[in-house]
């Protein structure tokens, strides 16, 4: 029986789970990795030790599945968006940390890139806004601020990729140099209405295109791993980010279907078909997937913070040992209290977009203790996922919410997902297979090898575990989300000084 590797490589770990030809996981494995906050705003992550960990966790994983390297059909990889990698083409050493996504070290530039009036250019080719999120200006960084790095690139001794364009130049040894369409949209350096690198965004940025990866569809000949590392060379077959990788594989194929992933961020995709929908939300328009040269757009709302605010009461605040204990405190959290999170840790996402402003707690009282933190930051990924669908359903045009398919390990709680169903006045759908973004990246790898069916076929497998139906009333609803929107403003005030 043929089978398919997945590797899931994230913000705070990386995963690999072997999946069988029903599309069923078999076995995986994880490991973390370190984090590293050389100043406030800056986030890095060691590229050799990515590249290490996902080695080990893929081997893991094959082992555990009790399979030959030779049984592996593909490889699919899905993968944090947005870090930006930047290697030597001859060692094939990074010559600085990997800058991670949630960096925003590069506020300054992008605010005089929007002084200079370049936005527009930008959301016309990219679809995106200037913000640090984005990989662009984080390359620019680098080659202004390593030794050497702009005169090696320009002799094209450089390399720049995301995650999956790193992975993929060392499990080859150096033989691709690689991406997906749906990576290189993250970039703000990818044209997704011509389908190329946008030389315009590059000159002004003063980013070399020889630096940038060759950019394919989302399944397809990404490359062979070499023999020595897992007994048996296996072609690469399947790429997406994870966002992406999560939407293919909620089976959101249609056009208005939704899905949401919670994980150290929250990020809501709203699949517009073959239609490019110009947000006037402050959303993000982005390529949802692209099969057999075929693009699917989304319209995108992002969170910097979801699941990362229950890491921080555990390893900041030290209220809590495990993430679940969150659902169990908050349970008990005291009703009259209205303690809420505003955890701009990095700034604000979609739909603000503010860079500068950072976390903020209200309505602190003498009792306020664990259990109203728990509550509150539980809340405060219900109130986020409110914004994104609020500005969604004004830029979609269309008056009726639709069901929100929701994965990522936030939805683990049950208490978590009945307060988003609450607060967004609609139902919330969480399926029974909650390795979705590994699935998706399954799927494509799967399908690209011939042994996973048709789009249409894998969305019949899609299945329900629990619908989470709205219980709160509307008046409540409202005060409560009145209280975020005016928590928000307060932040945003505080930060810029306004």
């Amino acid at each position: 029986m043929p089978h398919i590797l997945a590797i899931d490589q994230g913000t705070t770990s990386s995963r690999a789970i072997v999946f069988g030809n029903d599309l069923r996981p078999l076995a995986s494995a994880q490991t973390e990795f370190a984090q590293h906050f050389p100043h406030p705003g800056w986030v890095e992550h060691d590229a050799m030790e990515i590249w290490e960990s996902v080695l080990t966790t893929a081997r893991e994983a094959i082992k555990k599945a009790r399979i030959t390297p030779d049984q592996v059909a593909g490889i699919g990889i899905t993968n944090q968006r947005e870090t930006t990698v930047v290697w030597d083409r001859e060692t094939g050493l990074p010559i600085h940390n990997a800058i991670v996504w949630q960096d925003r070290r590069t506020s300054d530039y992008c605010h005089s890139l929007h002084k200079d009036g370049f936005e527009e250019t930008v959301t016309t080719r990219t679809g995106l806004i200037i913000d640090p999120y984005f990989s662009a200006t984080k390359l620019r960084w680098l080659l202004e601020n390593v030794d050497g790095a702009r005169e090696k690139a320009e002799a094209g001794k450089l390399a720049f990729g995301t995650i999956d364009s790193w992975l993929i130049w060392n499990l080859t040894g150096g033989v691709a140099h690689v991406t997906d369409a749906t990576n290189a949209a993250r970039t703000m350096l990818y044209d997704i209405v011509k389908g190329r690198w946008s030389p315009t965004i590059a000159a002004k940025l003063e980013i070399p295109i020889n630096m940038l990866p060759q950019v394919k569809d989302c399944a397809a000949d990404f490359g062979t791993t070499q023999s020595d590392f897992f007994g048996a060379e296996i072609p690469i077959l399947g790429v997406a980010g994870d966002q992406q990788a999560a939407t293919v594989g909620q089976a959101c194929f249609k056009p208005g279907m939704l899905k949401s992933t919670f994980g150290t961020g929250c990020f809501a995709l709203l699949n517009t078909g073959d239609q490019m929908v110009r947000s006037e939300n402050r959303l993000l328009t982005t390529i949802a997937y692209q099969l057999d040269g075929k693009v699917t757009y989304a319209l995108e709302g992002s969170i910097f913070i979801a699941g990362a605010v229950v890491h921080w009461l555990r390893d900041g605040l030290d209220i809590i040992e495990h993430a679940r204990q969150t659902q169990e405190l908050a349970s008990t959290a005291d009703p009259e209290q209205e303690v809420i999170i505003v955890p701009a840790f990095t700034g604000l996402g979609a739909p603000y977009w503010n860079p500068d402003c950072r976390g903020a707690v209200f309505g602190l009282t003498r009792n306020s203790g664990p259990a109203e933190f728990a509550r509150a930051a539980l809340e405060s990924v219900g109130f986020q996922t409110r914004d994104l669908l609020e500005a969604m359903q004004a830029d979609w045009s269309d008056d009726t919410r639709p069901i929100l398919r929701v994965d990522g390990g936030v939805t683990d709680s049950d208490w978590a997902m009945q307060f988003l169903a609450d607060i967004l006045g609609a139902p919330v759908d969480r399926p029974e297979v909650l390795e979705i973004t590994a699935l998706g990246a399954a799927w494509l790898a799967g399908y690209k090898a011939g042994i996973y069916p048709e789009p249409e076929e894998f969305a019949q497998s899609w299945k329900l575990e629990r619908q989470f139906d709205p219980q709160m009333d509307e008046a409540a609803r409202d005060q409560r989300y009145a209280a975020w929107k005016r928590a928000v403003q307060a932040t945003i005030e505080f930060g810029t000084g306004a």
